[in-house]
């Protein structure tokens, strides 16, 4: 079982790259630990700011380094960067067109007993409907480090979502391509399609491997990027299988089924099921607990590929 978290990930990732550039700078609101930047904090303290429990001020100060020529990423909890500071995130980074990286840390439900509170489960409906900045989900610690490369790369400013707890591989090893844009195919199938993101995609090929042991074909779509969505991906699997199924730790509003909804209504009609958090203030408990209470699992998964194809 993989025990390297998606933020440690991220932190080894960034400090490989800012050994040769530079420009990369790293700020956290009181959360280097949180996010797993402490290694950074020490190799690099010329690259790092702490800002302390003021995420306005970080994304502020993010948005003016970019301005200088510097590539900033600010590191904090995804419940707090995403809703106390989305005014700079719209006007500061997104209007602006600022490189910024805005990483929120223990995304979803992983604050687990904290609950409502410290639950992200509206981020992606919030930081989608803003022009101009791209919002990705990765859904293993391989993706992670894809993903982190790829965005050194990419010149734009973007939210990336991860959980806090180690999660299972999905791929094998890093030997996949990986482009902003466009989504990955983990299984191929016919009958039936999920589409996933985040920490969700593994209960979607857990579930293909159920539903292949019955004789159901399930292609399995790990939507790394929510936007810019990959509309192609979407049509051809509306075309091509008799159903579609999203999966994700978000609202049922907003989020990645919604993201795809617009895009099957209106382009592909076909038979479509949501399975996220209901429209209510979430049970308190660990990951497992809440994903299993709202059926974010294979089993269920599988259920509703059943109940489609009937």
């Amino acid at each position: 079982m993989n025990k390297i978290s998606n933020r440690q990930v991220i932190c080894d990732t960034l400090m490989g790259l800012a050994k040769e550039d530079k420009d990369i700078m790293v700020l956290t609101c009181d959360s280097r630990g949180s996010a797993s930047m402490g290694n950074f904090a020490k190799e690099y303290p010329e690259q790092f700011v702490e800002v302390g429990i003021a995420e306005q001020d970080s994304v502020g100060i993010a948005a003016g380094l970019a301005t200088c020529g510097k590539k900033p990423y600010v590191a904090s909890p995804a419940c707090f960067l995403s809703m106390r500071s989305v005014e700079q995130i719209k006007v500061d980074v997104a209007y602006s067109k600022t490189n910024v990286k805005l990483i929120g840390i223990s995304g979803g439900v992983s604050y687990g007993a904290l609950g409502m509170t410290h639950y992200s489960l509206q981020d992606i409906a919030v930081i989608r409907a803003i022009p101009d900045i791209a919002v990705l989900l990765p859904a293993d610690r391989f993706e992670t480090k894809k993903m982190v490369q790829a965005l050194q790369k990419y010149n734009k400013p973007a939210y990336i979502r991860i959980g806090r707890n180690p999660v299972d591989d999905v791929y094998e090893d890093g030997n996949f391509e990986f482009e902003i844009g466009k989504a990955n195919i983990l299984h191929e199938g016919n009958d039936i399609t999920i589409i996933a993101t985040g920490e969700t995609v593994k209960a979607a090929l857990d579930a293909s491997k159920e539903l292949e042991a019955k004789g159901i074909g399930c292609r399995v779509v790990s939507m790394h990027t929510i936007k810019p969505l990959d509309e192609n991906i979407i049509i051809k699997a509306a075309k091509e299988t008799r159903g579609i199924i999203t999966i994700e730790e978000h609202s049922i509003y907003g989020g990645l089924g919604a993201a795809v909804s617009e895009v099957v209504c209106q382009k592909a009609p076909t038979k479509m099921k949501i399975l996220a958090i209901a429209d209510e203030a979430p049970i308190t408990g660990n990951t497992k607990e809440v994903f299993s209470y709202y059926g974010l699992t294979a089993e269920n998964l599988v259920k509703v590929a059943e109940e489609i194809l009937k």
